[in-house]
């Protein structure tokens, strides 16, 4: 059956274009992929497919619809829609179907609601495919117009809609911020007394854990969002691999959440 996501993929690109053949190419192997791997069917074909379209699609029309939220397209919000398509390492073909998914996103006839009950009805069962979903809405807004405005209740429907809680929602704005600024001193070049209470404050919000936890509940944090960020499982749930990165920085900010409190504690 090694076969069968190969002709998935290519059925996906026959059917959405130039975009559709290079995500649908990635989610095939992904189910080969996990064939191999744990001797089981991976994703379904119809939710590969769906996946595939829908998650590019909802990307850059969501995209386009909070860039416009309030009435116009500033320079930076464009470069901000840019820069996740150079993420995404798009090809040129690429770059003009997303950039036409943007443009559509704009138009007042878009409709939010319904783009979002396609991308959570593709993505059920998927909850952190979802989530990814919604950091690259966060990061683009982020880098757009720092979430001002009509932006900020915008993001809160459309994590609502795919039911994603306004805790997680705070915690995603918490752990992008901090990645846009860092944490400033890594705990490998200093010592406990040199890191800042507000970056320890902001390790903790990585963590998703109260700064009052326990050290045994600080490890069970840390490695309870290692598992759920692993690139790896993100792509056998159906990540197309272009967004691995993503994933990989996250593991990242994890891990060095993880040393800044671990050395502040002076846990071994």
């Amino acid at each position: 059956m090694k076969w069968f996501g190969k002709l998935t993929g290519g059925l996906i690109g026959l059917a959405f274009g130039p975009i559709g053949l290079a995500v649908g190419v990635l989610l095939g192997h992904q189910f080969d992929q996990a064939q191999e791997d744990d001797g089981e069917a991976g994703a379904a074909p119809a939710d590969v497919a769906q996946i595939s379209e829908r998650f590019f699609r909802a990307t850059f029309h969501v995209m386009g619809y909070v860039a416009k939220a309030d009435g116009r397209v500033s320079e930076q919000e464009i470069a901000a829609a840019r820069a996740v398509m150079t993420d995404l390492r798009l090809d040129a073909s690429q770059v003009r179907h997303a950039i036409a998914l943007f443009t559509e996103g704009k138009q007042s006839a878009f409709d939010l609601d319904t783009e979002l009950a396609s991308l959570r009805s593709a993505c059920r069962g998927r909850p952190d495919i979802l989530r990814i979903f919604l950091e690259i809405q966060v990061r683009a807004a982020l880098a757009g117009n720092n979430l001002d405005g009509p932006v900020r209740p915008i993001m809160q429907r459309v994590a609502a809609a795919i039911r994603v809680s306004g805790l997680e929602l705070a915690h995603i704005e918490a752990v992008l911020r901090i990645q846009r600024g860092g944490f400033g001193e890594r705990a490998g070049n200093a010592s406990a007394a040199a890191v800042s209470a507000a970056s320890v404050t902001a390790a903790y919000r990585v963590l998703e854990i109260e700064v009052s936890a326990s050290d045994a509940e600080v490890v069970k944090a840390y490695r309870r969002q290692l598992s759920r960020h692993h690139p790896d499982k993100l792509k056998a749930n159906g990540l197309p691999e272009s967004m691995l990165g993503h994933a990989k920085q996250r593991t990242q900010q994890i891990i060095e959440a993880y040393e800044l409190i671990r050395v502040r504690r002076g846990m071994h």
